[in-house]
């Protein structure tokens, strides 16, 4: 059948390197492909007007933290080197980009690669120490770069711009139109993701991508074999800080401006509940992962505001919602921790076998 492997050969080097060698997987990544180029149109035509622009800034988040994702994936999932400090390197990414497009003028398409390069600069720096120390030491030194980077930031001005850590940045242009609505900068944050999507696919597939994974399973063994540790262990660093740059130069570009708030330490929690939800190890899991993390805030506030006034007045209801997020996001992970350590992917993994055997059993 045309969603199983049965009765398809390859011939050529090429057809074996396919990223979707069997016609559903083309067909799927097709349909997708119409269903997120018409998503602006169709909301419009749906909800229309600030219901369309609430809903398009939604998926737009959603878009930025897939980015994000991928990174710390890269290097917590891919590489088993626990960091609680991506939202550091966001916000080193962050000022980087609002202090060269401010300063210097430079355009978005500019801003955007020297954020993530500075960025992926810092990260290599903090991934030093990660040639002696592993666990739990380790993620004690990423903490320790998110307290210095946060610190930095906001008691050097010519970083940070002032008193209020905040650099405001123009909006970015294409072909000299200016992305002011949510529905303009969709595409640009559309083709950004697809952009981070297909390097991680083709990364983790690679040499360097086998190095990784050979030093997350075993690290001893991969010294054996004639892998450089140091080498590879700072180049997941430093390419998960890229990835964690770029995210936060999306986010400033959203935002209109870079303030080190977005960027805090729950960031950083946020961004390590979507890959052990969504599954460590896995670019489709960081995807589903920061589809879901990204919804349940607002998931829960709907529900809060809607059912939560028959228990709480709107004052009470305004403390309460945020200690039910995070509540949300603690059981969630212990939950999937235990019940099921390699996240949604896993869960989708299954219902593809099923698929794949039906309608035998076996």
């Amino acid at each position: 059948m045309f969603h199983r492997e049965s009765g398809y050969f390859k011939t050529t080097y090429k057809a074996d390197q396919a990223l979707y060698p069997l016609p559903i997987a083309k067909w799927a990544v097709g349909v997708f492909a119409v269903i997120f180029l018409a998503l602006p149109a169709v909301l419009t035509a749906l909800a229309g007007g600030q219901s369309a622009e609430y809903y398009t800034s939604i998926v737009n988040f959603i878009l930025i933290a897939v980015v994000g994702a991928l990174g710390l994936n890269i290097l917590v999932g891919y590489t088993g080197q626990i960091s609680i400090g991506h939202a550091a390197f966001m916000s080193v990414g962050a000022y980087t980009a609002a202090n060269l497009a401010v300063k210097l003028d430079l355009p978005f398409w500019l801003a955007l690669p020297a954020g993530g390069f500075m960025a992926a600069a810092v990260g290599a720096i903090v991934g030093v120490p990660s040639l002696r120390i592993k666990g739990l030491y380790l993620a004690i030194a990423t903490l320790a770069a998110q307290l210095i980077i946060e610190w930095t930031i906001n008691h050097v001005p010519w970083i940070s711009g002032g008193s209020q850590a905040s650099i405001e940045v123009p909006r970015p242009t294409l072909f000299g139109i200016v992305l002011n609505q949510h529905r303009e900068l969709y595409y640009l944050f559309l083709a950004v993701a697809v952009v981070a999507i297909i390097a991680t696919l083709n990364l983790v597939r690679s040499r360097i991508g086998r190095a990784f994974v050979a030093i997350r399973d075993q690290d001893i063994a991969a010294e054996i074999i004639g892998i450089d540790i140091f080498k590879y262990k700072m180049l997941a660093f430093a390419i998960s800080s890229f990835y964690a740059g770029v995210t936060g130069v999306l986010y400033t570009y959203l935002y209109g401006v870079a303030n080190y708030e977005n960027f805090l330490i729950t960031t950083s929690i946020d961004y390590l509940a979507m890959i052990i939800i969504g599954g460590q190890g896995s670019v489709l899991g960081s995807i589903l992962g920061a589809i879901f993390v990204t919804l349940l805030p607002i998931v829960i506030r709907l529900f809060m505001e809607n059912f939560g006034v028959l228990l709480f007045t709107v004052q009470e209801l305004n403390n309460i919602i945020p200690a039910v997020r995070l509540g949300a996001f603690g059981l969630l992970i212990i939950i999937f921790l235990v019940l099921e350590p390699e996240g949604l992917n896993r869960l989708w993994r299954n219902i593809r076998s099923y698929f794949r055997v039906w309608p035998f059993s076996y």
